[in-house]
C-alpha cells in the first residue's frame, strides 16, 4: 500500500513540462530542480517523498526523455492518472516509478487529499471522502519492477550488471 498527499495535474501533461529539454544535460541532482518548472514553478520545493501525483488523461505524452526517472529521484510515491502515455508508462516501469491508470481519479481527489493506492488490489482510495475507485491492474511482473526500483536493481540482483556507484543525489 502506498499512501501520501496528492498533487493534481490535468490532461496531456507532456514530458517537456515534466523535464524541460535544457535540463537533460545536467547531472540528475540538478536536473530534478527543473521538474514541472514550466507549469508549476517552485513545485519541487513543496513536494515531499511519498507524495502522489493524480493526473488526467494522457500523462507523459511526448518524447522518450527520462522524465519518469526524475519523478523517481524526487521520491514520488506513485502516479495515478486517467490514462498514461505508453512510452511514459514503459519508462515508469524501467525507472521504478509506480504508476497505474484509474478512470475517474481526477474527479475523486482535490489537491492535498490523502490517497491510498494498493497495487495488489488495483484500488485507489481517498482518505478524506472514503471513496474507493477500481484501477486497471498492473501485471504483477511490471508492478514488481516498479515497486522494486526498476530495471537496474533487478539486473544488479541477478548479477547481470555491477552495482552503480552512489551519486549522492
Amino acid at each position: 500500500m502506498i499512501s501520501g498527499r496528492t498533487w493534481k495535474f490535468g490532461d496531456n501533461i507532456n514530458t517537456d513540462f515534466i523535464m524541460p529539454g535544457p535540463a537533460l544535460y545536467l547531472p540528475e541532482k540538478e536536473r530534478v530542480r527543473y521538474v514541472f518548472q514550466a507549469n508549476r514553478p517552485g513545485w519541487v520545493d513543496l513536494v515531499q517523498p511519498g507524495d502522489i501525483i493524480i493526473a488526467g488523461r494522457n500523462f507523459g505524452v511526448g518524447s522518450s526523455r527520462p522524465a519518469a526517472l526524475s519523478l523517481t529521484n524526487l521520491r514520488i510515491g506513485c502516479l495515478v492518472a486517467e490514462s498514461i502515455n505508453g512510452l511514459f508508462f514503459r519508462n515508469a516501469v524501467s525507472f521504478g516509478l509506480p504508476a497505474m491508470e484509474c478512470a475517474g481519479v481526477s474527479a475523486a481527489f482535490e489537491e492535498g487529499d490523502e490517497a491510498e493506492v494498493d497495487f495488489l488490489t488495483a484500488t485507489v482510495r481517498n482518505r478524506r471522502t472514503g471513496n474507493s475507485l477500481q484501477a486497471i491492474a498492473v501485471p504483477p511482473e511490471l508492478a514488481g519492477l516498479m515497486l522494486g526500483g526498476g530495471m537496474l536493481p533487478l539486473l544488479e540482483q541477478q548479477g547481470l550488471i555491477l552495482p552503480l556507484p552512489a551519486t549522492g543525489s
